[in-house]
């Protein structure tokens, strides 16, 4: 069978569990393996290790993981001092280029990256040092297009985006970096977003004055790992996440601004509707978290959804009533909120 980095991290990780559960059995003098059976399950197990180690570069072991994490922080924050360099080489010896060798920089540089990411993914079984290149490749595109439209006198306009997430979203799924797709993401909901708002007769810049303009580009996100289910590993949830964070978070913004809204109704029916639509949606969100086992579903709704409550809770009560009774049925409520999921996690487990 066929294996990546991610499905043989997860091979390893199942097999260190596994031994620290064999380890205890034995103690507990639950099951005892005999010598030969004992000989070879380890010999097979180092050698799907050491199989995996030098293929994948996984981590083997506690130590190689805590080290893994300090590489990934490393790796961010060498890609964008890089990133930081590039931008600052270009603006210090731009003046001293003639205008066809700037274009032909602006338009090769991004090239001769992105060649160099897949170049150095290849070679490289960690993908640390492909995604630092993928993330100058991205970074080199942005400021190039920019400074192209400086050279050409180009007015801007929301179709910037488009590019820059295509290369983004391109590179994540070759590099498998979850950062460069949540950076695509973000391209795609402010386009969207900007041409709705274009639609609507607002000007590009102007669409964040309607945060009802990015409610189509969430439920876009949102349906896509529903739609193509086979995603690299953290994909889907990204997925999720995002299109929650851009239905939810516009949704909180016209609860407490009416006049933000499309709607020709009253901003304080607005208000009020919207705090309703929330708090469904919210826990919408928590129902299909818990349903479809989605951790960061359930948790995104249930953040939004202790937001929206206790934004009412102030509204209603913040002025009227004693400080200390306040913050006793806040405690109240949260003490609810526990037991029903705890509740919901009982019957999920019974239903197992």
């Amino acid at each position: 069978m066929t294996l990546n980095r991610e499905q043989a991290q997860q091979r390893a990780d199942d097999i260190q569990r596994f031994r620290r559960e064999l380890a205890r059995l034995e103690q507990e003098q639950v099951l005892q393996l005999e010598q030969t059976q004992r000989s070879a399950l380890e010999r097979h197990q180092q050698r799907l290790l050491d199989d995996y180690r030098q293929r994948f570069d996984i981590d083997h072991d506690e130590q190689a993981r805590r080290l893994s994490l300090g590489m990934r922080v490393a790796s961010l924050a060498g890609a964008l001092a890089l990133a930081a360099s590039l931008l600052f080489l270009f603006y210090q010896f731009w003046g001293l280029l003639p205008e066809s060798v700037q274009v032909g920089v602006l338009v090769g540089a991004p090239l001769a990256l992105l060649g160099l990411t897949f170049l150095v993914q290849q070679r490289d079984a960690s993908g640390y040092f492909s995604k630092i290149a993928a993330l100058l490749s991205f970074a080199c595109l942005v400021l190039n297009l920019s400074m192209l439209g400086q050279i050409f006198n180009i007015t801007p306009s929301e179709a910037a985006l488009l590019p820059w997430a295509a290369l983004a979203l391109l590179l994540a799924y070759g590099c498998h970096a979850r950062l460069l797709l949540l950076a695509g993401l973000a391209c795609l909901v402010a386009y969207v977003g900007m041409r709705v708002g274009s639609w609507g007769g607002l000007y590009w810049l102007s669409a964040g004055e309607r945060p009802e303009n990015f409610f189509p580009a969430a439920l876009l996100i949102f349906a896509v790992p529903l739609l193509l289910p086979r995603q690299p590993a953290g994909f889907a949830a990204s997925y999720r996440v995002v299109g929650l964070l851009t239905l939810l978070l516009p949704m909180l913004i016209l609860a407490h601004w009416g006049r933000g809204s499309h709607l020709f109704w009253p901003p304080e029916l607005i208000e009020g509707s919207y705090q309703v639509l929330g708090m469904l949606c919210a826990a919408l969100a928590i129902w299909l978290g818990v349903r479809r086992d989605w951790n960061d579903t359930l948790n995104t709704g249930l953040t939004f959804l202790l937001i929206f409550l206790y934004s009412k809770l102030y509204d209603w009560w913040w002025e009227v009533m004693p400080k200390y009774l306040f913050f006793l049925i806040v405690g109240l409520i949260a003490v609810l909120v526990l037991l029903v999921l705890r509740r919901l996690r009982q019957a999920g487990g019974q239903a197992q």
